[in-house]
């Protein structure tokens, strides 16, 4: 019996509804199989469907670094939608190998950016499709000039854009070229460990200035950037800053459409170590209104010896905290403030045992991930034939 004849014999809607609950890439598959098929499930209409369906179903997506082979890793994980859910499969997507610079990736609607890859000997800005593996890179800003920037999204025009200080390129828009923005802003630069968070069109990150008075000659500032409109503002964040923590210890995450800042430290409770968890609320951008609350997260032993970061706040309200560096076995946190409840869910496959260090890689977590066949497609991604345009190394299967 032909398989395909069979399923275009079915009504247009429920075949629509049944390939709109697959993974991206069996749909990829199915759409090299006729005309007729690609057709299908290349429409806006099934473009949007999908997106619809993937957004219920929501991932935690893991870009891996792996110091001692120079490599990147990309994997994914359905976040936790199930309070009583202890442990949680691991799918493997993508992989590069190739020297990256002292400035960490960032994240913006499914694509990652990496402001220098070294590739064949030469420095490569990139941004990569992780589920995918398609990935362009970009021009020299300036020559002798390494990126610090990021990759941000504007929601309305449907548009990436490549931010570096005062140059910004846009995708899609043919000729990938550096432009520079005339609007005055004054000088700072980037804190290389931290990463940026794009909300709703607007991009924050972490920066600072030299200015004499301030402790140790340093300023700490927040950087608000409009992707639409590609105007910079600045919101001070010194009163992030305390006699025994750096700032560039912050993570900036969305906080249900708001910029949160968190911050994680380790207490003793009872004779028994435990994690403070801090997070203050940008409630009102333009007054600038900040709204703090801190957590005394219940007790768990991993967590109280593990190193973490915050990964970031779902769209349900959890707060997900995820370990550090891949292990095995390998946790992942979810912390309802509401509840006051800490869910532990091990992730399966996931890292070497705990005493192989030299096998361990630096894990970067982004929560509320979901494939959308717009980006999969790599409309936005279009480069002249002049500049590298290929697929990262994929396999069937790794092991780590």
């Amino acid at each position: 019996m032909d398989r395909g004849k069979t399923m275009e014999s079915l009504p247009a809607d429920l075949i629509r509804e049944i390939f709109s609950r697959l993974p991206s890439k069996s749909v990829a598959r199915f759409r090299t199989l006729s005309k007729h098929w690609a057709s299908m499930l290349r429409s806006p209409d099934f473009t949007k469907l999908f997106l619809t369906r993937s957004s219920s179903r929501p991932r935690l997506l893991f870009a891996v670094e792996r110091y001692r082979c120079n490599e990147w890793q990309f994997f994914s994980t359905p976040q936790s939608q199930n309070r009583y859910e202890k442990s949680a499969h691991l799918d493997f997507h993508s992989k590069f190998s190739g020297d990256v610079s002292q400035y960490i990736c960032s994240y913006a609607s499914g694509l990652i950016y990496f402001p220098a890859v070294r590739i064949v000997d030469t420095d490569t800005i990139l941004i990569c499709n992780p589920i995918t593996g398609m990935y362009v890179g970009l021009p020299e800003i300036m020559k002798g000039r390494r990126s610090r920037g990021f990759l941000v999204f504007d929601p309305i025009d449907k548009q990436f854009k490549a931010l570096d200080h005062q140059f910004i390129l846009t995708l899609g828009s043919g000729e990938l070229k550096w432009r520079s923005n005339d609007i005055p802003c004054p000088l700072y630069e980037r804190c290389s460990s931290t990463q940026g968070i794009c909300i709703n069109g607007v991009l924050y990150y972490l920066a600072k200035t030299l200015l004499a008075e301030t402790h140790f000659g340093l300023t700490f500032l927040i950087v608000r950037v409009d992707v639409r409109s590609e105007e910079f503002k600045f919101i001070d964040a010194a009163r992030f800053n305390d006699r025994l923590e750096d700032p560039t210890r912050l993570s900036l995450v969305n906080c249900m459409g708001k910029l949160g800042v968190t911050n994680c430290k380790c207490v003793k409770a009872g004779g028994k170590r435990t994690v403070e968890l801090s997070m203050s609320v940008l409630e009102d951008v333009e007054k600038l209104e900040w709204v703090k609350y801190v957590y005394t997260l219940p007790e768990n032993e991993v967590l109280g010896s593990s190193k973490f970061s915050v990964a970031g706040v779902t769209g349900t309200g959890d707060i997900v905290l995820c370990m550090k560096y891949t292990c095995k076995p390998y946790y992942v946190f979810y912390f309802n403030p509401e509840k006051n409840t800490l869910q532990s869910v091990e992730i399966q496959g996931f890292g070497a045992k705990l005493e192989e260090v030299e096998n361990r890689g630096e894990v970067f977590a982004y929560v509320d991930y979901v494939e959308d066949l717009s980006v999969n497609d790599a409309k936005q991604l279009k480069s002249s034939i002049s500049h590298v345009k290929s697929r990262c190394f994929c396999c069937q299967k790794l092991a780590v």
